[in-house]
Parts: structure tokens; C-alpha cells; sequence
């Protein structure tokens, strides 16, 4: 085992800063790591200031595996409460997803006052900051009791030292029996969300089938945490969706019609964005939320152009596609941002990528190009129809308008005639007035 430490410290706070944590940051770097040590710690540098606290330290150790107690060495632990203590942190963040009682061991060499988390409950915090809906919360709430429960320790115990006498094994068996009770009013409340959580899910199903129903082309963007989904989607639609610079700044599904060149109309679904060692337990939570990309026609991956990381970034919302059972539904890749390249670089991406769009939601540069690969993707699979309806079925008009693309028209004798292309949904509702 080597090891080397390298800490950057940042001065005290000023005024103005003063409410915010100061954390101290920890990363393992062992071999087999799908991301540079170094990037993976800027990452949890982010999720931290997006959490509301300032990195003020950070701290690494190489490892060929993960120490069983501790997570670092015995030794390194402590290096990293005395660094804790003389940086005045009041919180250390491990990069890794913590064992409950690797945590409990680490609780224990640390000040009191300093809490001991790792990557998980870092981004579940922030799930907890950004949730706005009430499917939202409750789908953080789940995650967040799942994650707890198996942490849950004997915290108690100390009410079994007030009692009087005992003996061997009574000094702790009231604590433990305390522990049950909160484990069991835990399980309690994974169920009543779970049973909350299928209610809305049912009515987020009913409104996805009234969408799918109408026939109407589906696109939902996927795409890293801040790639830009949320700007891309407003700067397709005009909608007013939250965008910040931020790291999970939108949660929330949502869904705003987009009229294609031709008239045609399409479905575009925001989603929540994608990270490195997303927690399961969120993949989990948000499966409803994330059916929204399981059940388009066409996904959108948003990709940030400008991170030098961006490869790795693909990498992890296809793992995530992959898990919700997304990967055979078409894509486009679209790298976004691309106001922040040089002529050059951006160049070499269009090489290593001749399929992909490639935009600025900033600047609108490139989305003429990405409307028209829509437009192809949703007129892929739509058949000719050559036909002529009744002047009294201006309802089949107005559907031919609004729902297909238009070649020509004309007025005729006996009726409207239009040649389109039609999706197979609404193929058939005119099928009886070919020409």
C-alpha cells in the first residue's frame, strides 16, 4: 500500500460566507477507477458548494482496496481529523459511498462536532434542497429512508446506563430494543411512500397514455447533471423551466409541446440529470420520473462540450440508460455549450462524432440543424398518404395539420387533397379517403 496526501486549503470565511459548512474532502485512489481521482474530487467539490458548503481542505490516500473499518487507513483517518480539526471543518466528505460501520468507526476518531458523509448522502441532501413537486420529495424521502435505514445504530444505549443493577447483558438491551423501534418506524415509512408514490405513479401513467395516445412524437432529453437539458429545452419551446448553474437544479419531469417547421407538433420531457455513481437507491426512487425516457420515440443526449470530462460523462448516463432499460431507443447525441470551444476543438469533436448535433442553448447557435434532425427522426417511421376528405371532415383536416407533415394541398370537387406523411398512429384514421 502507498499513500500520498495533498491538501488545499482555503482561508477562513469572510462575513458574508460565515453560515456556510466548511467541509474537508476525501478520495481513495485505487486501481480500476473509472475517472481520474482528481476529476472525480473537483465533481464532489461542486456537489458540496451546491449543497451550501465551501471545500476549505482536501485530502487523498492510494489504496488497493478500501480498508474494512475505516475506509483509509487507521493511520490516515486520523490525519484526517487532525486536519479536520485545525481547518475548523465542520463536516468531512468521503468520495465514496461509506459502509455503515465504516462510518460509525470514522464518527468515532472525529471531533464531535464534525460530521462524518459521504457521496451518497451528499447528493440525497442536495435531491432534498432542489425537490419541488410532491412526487419529487417523496421520491427523495424514499431514497433518503432507504439509505438511513441501515445506517441506524444503537443510539440509544445510553438510556440502558441510567437504569439501576442489571448485570451482563442488560446494560445495553433497552438501547436495543430503541434500535428496533426506530428500524421498524423506518420500514413504516418506506411503505407508506412506496404506497404514495404508486398512487402518483398511477396518475403519471394515466397522463403519459393520454400523451401516447394522441399519437403524438415523444422526445425526452437525458444528459449529465448541468449539460444544459433545462436551457436546451426552453430554448426549443420557450418554456420557462428552472435553469441555474448549478448541479441537480431541475428534478422534476417536465413535459412542453414543440412545433416542428413542417406544423407537426412533438412531446419534449425535461428529466433529472445523470452523475458518476449515481446511488441506486435514486435510481430507484425516480423510476417513475424516469419512465418519461423509457417511453419516448426519440432521446435527446445532452452532453456538455465544454468539460474536459465529457467522455466519461457519456459513459454515465449511458450506464444509467442501460439500467432503466433505455438502450435500444433511439438517440441523438447533442453537444451543448458549444459557444465555449475553439474553432479547432470543436472541429475534432465533429470528426469524432459526424452523427451528433451540435449547439448552444446560450446563443441558439446549431439549433436550427438539431430541429431538422428532429423533424427527420420523427418522419422516419411515417407513411405517404395520397388522399382526398370530404369537405364535412374538417375535423380529418385540422389532425392532418396539426399531427402530419404536409406535402401539397389543393380544393377539389369532392373534397380536400393532401399529400403527407403521417406517423402510424394517424395513418389509419385516413386510410378510407385515398385518392
Amino acid at each position: 500500500m502507498t499513500e500520498y496526501q495533498s491538501v488545499i486549503q482555503k482561508g477562513p470565511a469572510t462575513i458574508a460566507e460565515q453560515r456556510r459548512e466548511r467541509a474537508v474532502i476525501v478520495g481513495v485512489d485505487r486501481p480500476g477507477l473509472e475517472w481520474p481521482l482528481e476529476s472525480s474530487l473537483a465533481e464532489l467539490d461542486r456537489l458540496a458548494d451546491t449543497a451550501g458548503a465551501d471545500v476549505v481542505a482536501s485530502t487523498t490516500q492510494r489504496l488497493d482496496a478500501p480498508n474494512p473499518r475505516t475506509f483509509v487507513g487507521s493511520g490516515k483517518a486520523v490525519e484526517i481529523a487532525d486536519l479536520a480539526r485545525s481547518c475548523e471543518a465542520d463536516l468531512v466528505i468521503f468520495d465514496d459511498e461509506l459502509t455503515p460501520s465504516q462510518q460509525a468507526n470514522l464518527e468515532k476518531i472525529m471531533d464531535k462536532s464534525v460530521k462524518v458523509i459521504d457521496r451518497t448522502a451528499l447528493i440525497l441532501d442536495i435531491f432534498a434542497l432542489h425537490a419541488t413537486s410532491k412526487e419529487g420529495r417523496l421520491q427523495v424521502r424514499l431514497a433518503q429512508n432507504q439509505y438511513l435505514y441501515p445506517r441506524l445504530r444503537g443510539m440509544w444505549a445510553h438510556l440502558a446506563s441510567n437504569r439501576m443493577g442489571g448485570g451482563v447483558g442488560s446494560r445495553f438491551g433497552e438501547g436495543e430494543s430503541q434500535l428496533e423501534v426506530d428500524r421498524r418506524m423506518v420500514r413504516k415509512r418506506i411503505t407508506s411512500i412506496r404506497r404514495e408514490l404508486a398512487h402518483l405513479s398511477e396518475v403519471r401513467s394515466l397522463q403519459r397514455e393520454n400523451r401516447y395516445g394522441s399519437g403524438m412524437f415523444k422526445v425526452s432529453l437525458a444528459g449529465y447533471t448541468n449539460a444544459g437539458k433545462s436551457s436546451l429545452i426552453n430554448r426549443l419551446t420557450g418554456a420557462a423551466v428552472l435553469s441555474y448553474d448549478k448541479l441537480f437544479a431541475t428534478l422534476d419531469s417536465t413535459t412542453r409541446k414543440f412545433a416542428l417547421p413542417e406544423g407537426r407538433e412533438v412531446t419534449v420531457t425535461d428529466t433529472v440529470g445523470f452523475i458518476q455513481k449515481l446511488p441506486t437507491t435514486l435510481v430507484e426512487a425516480f423510476r417513475s420520473t424516469l419512465d418519461e425516457i423509457t417511453g419516448a420515440d426519440l432521446i435527446l443526449h445532452v452532453i456538455d462540450a465544454s468539460s474536459p470530462e465529457f467522455e466519461g460523462q457519456i459513459d454515465a448516463v449511458c450506464e444509467v440508460l442501460d439500467q432503466i432499460g433505455a438502450e435500444s431507443i433511439a438517440a441523438i447525441e447533442v453537444f451543448n455549450k458549444c459557444d465555449l470551444l475553439d474553432a479547432e476543438t470543436l472541429a475534432g469533436l465533429r470528426r469524432r462524432f459526424p452523427h451528433a448535433q451540435f449547439v448552444s442553448a446560450r446563443t441558439g447557435e446549431g439549433i436550427d440543424g438539431l430541429v431538422t434532425a428532429l423533424a427527420t427522426a420523427a418522419s422516419a417511421a411515417d407513411a405517404k398518404l395520397d388522399v382526398v376528405i370530404p369537405y364535412q371532415r374538417g375535423d380529418l383536416v385540422s389532425l392532418a395539420h396539426e399531427r402530419c407533415h404536409i406535402i401539397s394541398e389543393s380544393h377539389e370537387a369532392d373534397g380536400t387533397h393532401i399529400q403527407m406523411l403521417a406517423a402510424p398512429a394517424f395513418a389509419a384514421a385516413f386510410r378510407e379517403f385515398s385518392a
